[in-house]
């Protein structure tokens, strides 16, 4: 397999590099909620004892009705990244081989669907837009909206492209770990009727509980038994589905408040850098700059930690700070250098 993709969130790296306590770093180098949500209370039986059908059956109904699946009962998952690394067996599933079938991902994006599925013997195909994707591809994958850029797109398009992959008999897998803030792009509610269609979501971005490890899988039955085999028996364990399912119930709408505020709160300490936004979610801002390398050096320097690209040289991706505090130390850092 290729080396490993650099992510953001090396704090400690760049502690180790740059000097200063890990405790004294602005991270703004994820795409997190930064004000992670009060934890719900956990039973004691949830850490003394392997989680039972009814924890597992509880947090599955409440994603249903948060992600609004209608009747598909969502799949908990150790975080989405392990149903990638997962990719490639679905693909024989799908009546496919390596050496039958090609790989279209709309790019650039999160590299690690690329990474996986490259390293199983696949064709990769890095494709712009849907008239790219041909009856070769026996899977697209789409991350909507898109990390970095923010790119969008409209469910009436992906329902679309989802039509055309079933005619040819190929999967459509789209990844809405950044749809939280913006639920009328989301197709996981169709998943139902297009039994091709398949949607992964994160939970610990929004929440703001990264360290939770947990995602969710809409898809047909066949693809969710065939996931959940793959993984075995409590692959998530039983606080994750205690914590998310209550969660899920709460108040989303004052979390979602929340961030949209700490969003205005780094636009407004980018405004007056100069600096070109060139995409973003409610969760980041993907600037440009022609030296971001050097830019993102710099601000390493002042312990504020972006996320720069090896395959985009001049992008750099800045997340959100947890406080006005963190909004003006970025505009003070960006203030004195010379962009």
């Amino acid at each position: 397999m290729s080396a490993p993709i650099v992510h953001g969130g090396g704090i400690t790296e760049a502690a180790a590099r740059f000097g200063g306590r890990l405790e004294d770093w602005l991270d703004l180098s994820t795409g997190i909620n930064p004000c992670p949500v009060a934890l719900p209370e956990v039973p004691e039986r949830a850490w003394h004892r392997l989680p039972d059908r009814q924890t597992v059956d509880a947090a599955r109904l409440a994603a249903r009705e948060y992600y609004r699946t209608h009747g598909v009962l969502p799949l908990p998952v150790p975080g989405t990244q392990s149903v990638i690394q997962l990719l490639p067996r679905l693909m024989p599933e799908n009546g496919k081989t390596p050496a039958s079938s090609r790989v279209a991902i709309f790019g650039p994006t999160y590299g690690e669907y690329a990474r996986v599925l490259s390293a199983a013997g696949f064709a990769v195909d890095r494709v712009d837009n849907a008239d790219a994707v041909s009856a070769a591809h026996g899977l697209v994958i789409v991350v909507n909206p898109n990390n970095p850029t923010g790119r969008a797109f409209a469910a009436a398009d992906l329902l679309e492209l989802a039509a055309r992959q079933r005619a040819s008999g190929g999967l459509l897998l789209v990844d809405e770990a950044f749809g939280d803030l913006e639920p009328e792009l989301s197709v996981a509610g169709h998943v139902r009727g297009e039994d091709n269609l398949i949607v992964f979501r994160s939970f610990g971005k929004f929440f703001g509980l990264a360290g939770l490890r947990l995602g969710f899988v809409v898809g047909s039955e066949p693809v969710l038994a065939a996931f959940g085999d793959w993984l075995g028996p409590w692959a998530v364990s039983g606080p994750a589905l205690t914590i998310s399912r209550a969660l899920m119930q709460g108040d989303t709408a004052a979390i979602a408040a929340g961030i949209r505020e700490r969003r205005a709160g780094l636009d407004a300490a980018l405004d007056a850098t100069g600096l070109k936004r060139i995409g973003g979610t409610g969760l980041f801002v993907l600037v440009e700059h022609p030296r971001a390398a050097l830019l993102q050096e710099r601000l390493c320097e002042a312990h504020i930690l972006t996320r720069k690209f090896d395959y985009a040289p001049t992008w750099l991706r800045i997340g959100l700070a947890p406080d006005p505090a963190g909004d003006r130390r970025l505009a003070d850092a960006l203030a004195r250098m010379e962009l």
